[in-house]
């Protein structure tokens, strides 16, 4: 799966989703799935069924560094 960076949610089988408890009620969150290969897919939660996109593990703990960093904060103003 690692190779792909878009696939359909439903390529991903049988996946435990889950979302921070800082999500809205109104579907306006992203939700994450650790992957059988160890990679991390993400989805908007208000298309479910659309597509996920695929992060290696070192992407994704980037990314965090950098939201943890501050480095974001403006996006969100």
């Amino acid at each position: 799966m690692s190779d792909q960076f878009e696939v359909p949610v439903a390529a991903l089988g049988a996946v435990t989703w889950r979302k921070s408890r800082h999500s809205g009620k109104w579907g306006n969150c992203v939700e994450i799935a650790t992957l059988a290969d160890g990679t991390i897919a993400l989805r908007q939660s208000r298309q479910s069924r659309g597509t996920a996109l695929i992060y290696t593990r070192a992407e994704l703990a980037a990314f965090l560094r950098g939201v943890k960093d501050g480095e974001f904060d403006d996006l969100a103003s």
